[in-house]
């Protein structure tokens, strides 16, 4: 199931009793989650029938206990389980996540959400999201019809209308950052004026130009340790308006493919940019690249506010720590 999917259905008064929102891109798992979560509690209170577990820590009981519990104030209750994969030796939770799955029925008095970065679509928990159930992948788009696509329907659901031929124009000048395109709709729609078809005109006047100073020579500077020229980039795109959001979202992409290669995985990327990233991957060590991961995490922990660093120097600084000689390189010692 699609995203889009997934929003019909909800719209059409469809409850599934479990969801999986699985994939790499943020921006779409959460989008999902908040209309799941809309359409199980409407109106309804949630302070008492919404649990949020952590894969890293919940039990098969705990899980077990929060879908058995009765709902309070809502009609029903929603139990959110976050990387269940996370665990080195999770597997009783996903032994047990499966069996729950095949006990299902609609309608159900609890509806479970499970929301994962990464899924091994072999594994058996995975493909027990059948029906009843469904899986949501949350995968970026991968072409310019694909990206164009999210344009149209994200700007419908600002109420924007855009133009023959704008939605392709915003989604090949922005490429396919979502939280970038999304609040770019929202700017072209208030330079075009109430009521007013966003055009061609209005995306060249307003969007951020990613293809004239591409995310992406941002991260090859990082990703080949030129430092210096990555910082006078960030610098370029923080005078052009780029969100740290978006910025901080494309590292972090970069960062997990790169992670992903370098332990044996593979990624979905064209010939060109596939061999940049093999390239890249080398410069790193495993725990290396944990380390970055771990750098990503803290620098939007200070993003949200959690910090006393301005956004433009939090991301200075993540800039500095992840284009930085790892130590692989630097020789013995």
């Amino acid at each position: 199931m699609t995203p889009g999917e997934l929003e019909s259905e909800l719209a059409a008064g469809r409850l599934r009793p479990a969801y999986l929102l699985a994939g790499p891109e943020a921006l779409l798992r959460e989008d999902g989650r908040r209309a799941i979560e809309s359409a199980v509690f409407g109106e309804s209170g949630r302070d008492f029938d919404l649990d949020v577990l952590d894969g890293e820590r919940c039990s098969a009981a705990a899980l077990e206990d929060a879908l058995r519990a009765l709902p309070v104030l809502a009609p029903r209750r929603l139990v959110v389980l976050r990387e269940p994969e996370a665990r080195r030796r999770g597997e009783a939770l996903l032994e047990r996540l499966e069996a729950l799955l095949a006990g299902l029925a609609e309608p159900a008095s609890a509806v479970l959400l499970v929301v994962a970065e990464r899924v091994d679509g072999r594994a058996r928990w995975v493909r027990a999201f059948g029906e009843p159930a469904a899986r949501v992948d949350c995968e970026p788009p991968r072409n310019l019809r694909d990206t164009a696509a999210f344009v149209r329907r994200e700007a419908a659901r600002q109420g924007v209308a855009f133009a023959a031929g704008a939605a392709e124009a915003l989604a090949e000048r922005v490429g396919p950052q979502l939280l970038l395109l999304r609040q770019e709709i929202a700017k072209a729609a208030l330079f075009a004026g109430p009521s007013r078809p966003v055009t061609t005109a209005h995306v060249a006047e307003t969007a951020s130009d990613a293809a004239e100073e591409p995310i992406w020579s941002l991260t090859d500077a990082i990703g080949e340790g030129r430092a210096a020229d990555a910082l006078a980039l960030l610098g370029r795109m923080d005078a052009a308006g780029a969100p740290p959001p978006a910025v901080l979202g494309a590292l972090a992409s970069h960062f997990r493919k790169l992670a992903r290669l370098r332990t044996g995985g593979r990624v979905g990327a064209p010939p060109f940019a596939l061999r940049k990233l093999e390239t890249q991957a080398k410069r790193y060590t495993a725990a290396r690249l944990r380390a970055c991961l771990g750098a990503l995490h803290d620098a939007d922990e200070r993003l949200k506010g959690r910090g006393e660093l301005p956004a433009q120097l939090a991301l200075e600084r993540l800039v500095l720590t992840l284009s930085g000689e790892p130590r692989a390189a630097r020789g013995p010692g």
